[in-house]
């Protein structure tokens, strides 16, 4: 639970606009839809996913490193990484089921099945977009466990999207249409003063030395 007496401590160390912008970014952030990256070749890639999860909302992102393992490139992701939350898994089994166990949907990206384009998607249920590696695509394992499939309608001869670019287009479509509808899809009060102990921590250069001085 967050302490919230140091937690009104710390913002006492923040500018007005800095505690402004925290509150308005908190307000238009979700955990009621995730992201998956699994074994994401290209780092930039990743950090790109990232960056549009910050953009559009999106709290936790989960990376998969079953067969690569590597920092995330922080110029690429341009500091996203500070305001989202990552989970990192070693195997597809491990993510599968940690994210079904908090209420997930296992959400297949591929233009591959035939099952529900990306306007008729219904936004109404808890969903874990997975995108896979950048030319095999998603794996085996993940188009066994997926509840549903979605496709980007695509109507060229590429059949296919970098998958940066696919995450953008998905993320952009299913926040818009799920804060147009009557779902109660933002963070808790709990939940948002809980990132802003955390942003504060990331944001106070003395963090360390005022944390001691209010516990002493």
């Amino acid at each position: 639970m967050t302490d919230l007496k140091l937690l009104e401590h710390l913002e006492t160390y923040l500018t007005e606009n800095r505690k402004e912008r925290f509150a308005q970014v908190l307000s238009q952030r979700t955990k009621h839809f995730t992201v998956a990256t699994e074994d994401v070749y290209q780092l930039h890639n990743t950090s790109a996913v990232i960056r549009s999860c910050d953009v559009f909302g999106i709290q936790e992102v989960n990376i998969i490193e079953e067969q690569n393992s590597k920092s995330i490139d922080r110029e690429i992701a341009m500091g996203a990484q500070k305001w989202v939350d990552l989970n990192r898994y070693h195997s597809v089994k491990e993510s599968i089921s940690d994210l079904k166990g908090k209420g997930y949907q296992i959400v297949a990206t591929t233009p591959h099945e035939k099952d529900a384009m990306l306007h008729n998607f219904d936004v109404s249920k808890k969903s874990c977009f997975f995108f896979g590696r950048e030319m095999d695509g998603l794996s085996q394992e993940v188009i066994e466990q997926a509840d549903c499939f979605l496709k980007i309608p695509m109507v060229g001869f590429t059949e296919s999207l970098n998958i940066s670019v696919s995450a953008a287009i998905v993320l952009q479509h299913v926040t818009t249409k799920l804060k147009q509808s009557n779902i109660n899809w933002q963070l808790s009060e709990a939940e948002q003063a809980e990132k802003r102990l955390d942003w504060c921590k990331k944001t106070i250069k003395s963090y360390d030395e005022i944390i001691e001085r209010f516990y002493s």
